[in-house]
């Protein structure tokens, strides 16, 4: 279609990219953001009338969904969270937006589009700077200089779990009136840490089928020991479905998505709910309704008749390792086929730094010591170095191409 544009958004130059999205979309293109490397080419039958973005969501059961927002609902969305911003006593016209995450995610396109509405000055920071927290450092105060306003951006826990090794990303995190955490669950490790520093953190949840953040805790309600992710923006509205699998309704959720056919289909029911995929509760807390993210429900597994929620595991473990001096970057449980239990957990480990054969195998055999005392249903079965894992490889989509991966492994000896 004419009005289609695919842009690769290389997030060594994101303001680059920026300038290419926000051109096209004047001119009332329908805009497809895809990373480096990725899929350009796109089959579509019929478009909604433009301007809009095409963005890959999470999907379920090895299936990427390509989301369309027309510009409204990025319209909305930043609006809902302006109002947030308001009720934390900030302007946010105001506000300086400093961006680390990638333009063709929605929690890279947001912030920047945020800045838009708002008529917010906006930073992109770059994936070098956020690895080096002295350069990082150093960078800012340049690219600040004179400017003056409140500090607000969002970061997934990888990166504040890196900044806050370092006392230079340690005060560049002690800046912001308000760091937005989502992506994956906060280990108690890691929130404490933050706490205990009194950084502003406020754990959200959102995903791209709602065009961003749907909740957000306050850094208050997080500095003072709560666990949630929040409360619903004004534009959201929360309920459970069956096992407990949240659903969202809001007027920001995706228009459609593109099946490989290159048609369109709904992704809410009639009544304009959208089923999440992630399994969650609904807390009153001092009268008000916080969420609270228990794992996804495409990864569950009943094990022996138990359910298990592996991102759950995933984060303990992770937590215990880091105490005890293994330097886990990446843990991934995902469930094999077993023939008296059903399913049997396995765990994929990925260390901050390379080590030779003789001490990984000796990691593995510590961290295989240190869930002994787990029950049965939720101990890995078997454990595997699996060097090649990326926290871009562990979105819901990729289960399957893992339990691939392990079924070829398999044939190896794993402790």
């Amino acid at each position: 279609m004419k009005n289609l544009i695919s842009i690769t958004c290389n997030t060594s130059y994101p303001e680059e990219c920026s300038q290419k999205v926000s051109s096209e979309l004047k001119k009332g293109s329908w805009v497809h953001l895809f990373p480096k490397g990725g899929q350009r080419e796109l089959s579509i039958n019929c478009l909604p009338k433009g301007p809009g973005v095409i963005i890959r969501g999470g999907g379920s059961s090895g299936k990427y969904l390509k989301c369309i927002h027309p510009i409204r609902h990025l319209d909305q969305s930043a609006f809902a969270t302006a109002k947030w911003l308001e009720t934390q006593g900030l302007e946010p016209q105001s506000c300086i937006i400093l961006n680390s995450l990638p333009l063709h995610h929605m929690s890279g396109l947001l912030p920047w589009w945020r800045s838009r509405c708002w008529g917010a000055k906006h930073i992109w920071i770059t994936p070098q700077l956020m690895h080096d927290a002295d350069l990082l450092e150093k960078e800012c105060n340049s690219l600040l200089n004179k400017s003056t306003g409140p500090l607000i951006t969002s970061l997934v826990p990888i990166q504040l779990h890196r900044l806050l090794k370092h006392p230079a990303g340690i005060r560049w995190l002690k800046l912001h009136s308000i760091i937005w955490v989502g992506g994956s669950p906060i280990t108690k490790d890691l929130a404490s840490t933050a706490r205990n520093l009194k950084i502003r953190l406020a754990p959200c949840y959102g995903t791209t089928e709602t065009a961003a953040m749907v909740a957000v805790q306050s850094p208050e309600q997080f500095l003072a020991g709560d666990n949630y992710f929040g409360e619903a923006l004004n534009d959201v509205e929360f309920r459970l479905g069956k096992n407990r699998s949240l659903q969202i309704r809001t007027q920001r959720l995706a228009k459609n998505y593109l099946e490989k056919d290159g048609t369109l289909n709904s992704i809410c029911d009639n009544e304009g709910w959208w089923e999440s995929g992630d399994a969650a509760e609904l807390i009153v807390n001092n009268k008000r309704q916080q969420l609270k993210i228990i794992g996804r429900i495409d990864t569950a597994i009943n094990s022996g008749g138990e359910i298990i929620f592996p991102e759950i595991l995933q984060v303990k473990l992770v937590e215990i390792a880091r105490k005890k001096g293994i330097p886990i970057d990446i843990i991934l449980l995902t469930p094999i086929h077993h023939e008296e239990w059903g399913e049997r957990l396995i765990a994929l480990v990925k260390f901050q730094t390379k080590e030779s054969k003789l001490q990984q195998q000796a990691f593995l055999a510590r961290l295989k010591d240190m869930v002994h005392k787990w029950s049965v249903h939720e101990r890995p079965l078997d454990w595997y170095y699996c060097p090649e894992l990326s926290t871009n490889k562990l979105g819901k989509w990729e289960i399957k191409q893992w339990q691939t991966w392990v079924k070829l492994k398999r044939a190896n000896s794993p402790i």
